[in-house]
């Protein structure tokens, strides 16, 4: 058991390590796609502000940790299916430059791998309803976020000094994006230390769920680090290829997201950071015209979308039932 617990925790810690470098790109995309911050200098603040997130609140890590499936009814191999799929799923995303959902990949392995070791009974209703709701916020909110900062700034400085806004908006974006680098940690940096903390809990190292000030400590400072080590092909997806984008509109979707981010985490309903800064993009590109937004590139991403939940749960599920039928 000692053993086996090791194993799944190292795999969640790997897991987060690739969120780190694939998720939390989205929050500096825009601010160095705008040349505000060099990539370096946005990578450092993301990684710092992405650790300081994590340690804003547990309510995602709760839904995650007991609201998805039900925790006395699977084990450690559950949880280990589900970080696998993850890991495989998001480097071969990373590795075509897509942005993927590592929410949706970990809700959806958990769920899988369940299914295959405990049957449909082990899906928590009450916490697959804050998934839906999840979706809900990052799809329309973060869209309509970003669409009327954007209308709001652009009718508001239409006859100011150009130069002079762009200067005024590339501080106002470093402070979204460090609002939005935030709001990262406090929800997908959330997810992990869920997944975390019920490994614990399966391990019997833990006799009911909780999360540990150390859980989120060493979770944090895993994701920094995989901020810090990768990103830039998700950058540069995200920040010069689905919408070419100036200082403003860099800062009305990052708010935008942020806003969205923060409310979801308030009300503990685990929600795609992706899928929120993406929408959120899209929606600045569409309040200055509908040819701003590349459609193409956006449709690879909405493919990877609607990919990440079946492929992941498949996964989980496939490589839960193998270890099901090989350990008992």
């Amino acid at each position: 058991m000692e053993y086996g617990l090791a194993l799944v925790l190292l795999l969640i810690l790997a897991a987060e390590f690739v969120n780190g470098w694939t998720d939390a790109p989205n929050a500096i995309a825009t601010v160095v796609s705008t040349r505000t911050l060099s990539p370096r200098t946005a990578i450092a603040l993301a990684t710092v502000l992405n650790i300081a997130g994590a340690f804003a609140g547990t309510a995602v890590a709760a839904t995650i940790g007991k609201g998805i499936i039900r925790p006395e009814a699977i084990n450690l191999a559950t949880v280990g299916a589900a970080m696998i799929a993850i890991i495989f799923w998001s480097i071969c995303a990373w590795h075509f430059g897509i942005p993927t959902s590592e929410s949706h990949a970990l809700i959806a392995g958990l769920s899988g791998a369940g299914l295959a070791v405990a049957g449909p009974s082990v899906l928590l209703w009450n916490g697959w309803s804050k998934v839906l709701w999840g979706l809900l916020f990052s799809t329309f909110l973060g869209s309509a976020a970003g669409w009327l900062i954007a209308k709001t700034v652009q009718i508001f400085f239409a006859e100011k000094n150009p130069s002079k806004s762009r200067r005024m908006f590339g501080w106002l974006q470093i402070c979204s994006s460090s609002l939005m680098a935030f709001s990262h940690g406090s929800n997908d940096g959330q997810k992990f230390i869920g997944a975390f903390s019920l490994a614990l809990l399966l391990g019997g190292a833990t006799s009911s769920f909780s999360v540990p000030w150390w859980v989120i400590f060493l979770c944090a400072i895993v994701m920094g680090l995989g901020t810090s080590v990768g990103g830039m092909r998700i950058i540069k997806t995200m920040g010069f290829k689905m919408v070419p984008l100036v200082t403003y509109q860099g800062f009305s979707a990052e708010a935008g997201a942020a806003g969205t981010i923060l409310l979801a985490s308030h009300l503990g309903i685990p929600l795609s950071t992706t899928h929120t800064i993406n929408t959120s993009i899209i929606g600045v590109g569409v309040a200055r015209r509908k040819s701003a937004v590349r459609w193409r590139v956006v449709s690879h991403i909405v493919y990877a979308w609607l990919l990440t939940f079946p492929v992941c749960g498949l996964i989980a599920f496939l490589v839960a039932y193998f270890f099901k039928i090989v350990f008992g």
